[in-house]
């Protein structure tokens, strides 16, 4: 298996574990998986192709459904 999919598997260990904290200690871990996916997505297209980004990327946009949908209203003004 390749480094950015180990990465990946590790990533998704985390993000799964920091889903079993409290609401009030899932932030930080949760800011910090937030800002390495894109950088992982980007490597896992960059080593095996865009299709592979592309479900790496629908997998990360369905776990971080939530978080990303408030970022986006907030961004608008609309909190």
């Amino acid at each position: 298996m390749s480094s950015p999919l180990i990465a990946a598997a590790l990533w998704v260990i985390a993000a799964s574990v920091v889903a079993f904290l409290p609401m009030r200690r899932q932030f930080a871990p949760g800011l910090v998986l937030l800002g390495l996916a894109p950088v992982l997505i980007v490597w896992i297209g960059m080593v095996h192709g865009w299709l592979w980004a592309l479900i790496g990327l629908g997998g990360f946009i369905s776990m971080f459904r939530r978080p990303l949908w408030y970022l986006a209203r907030k961004a608008v003004g609309r909190v």
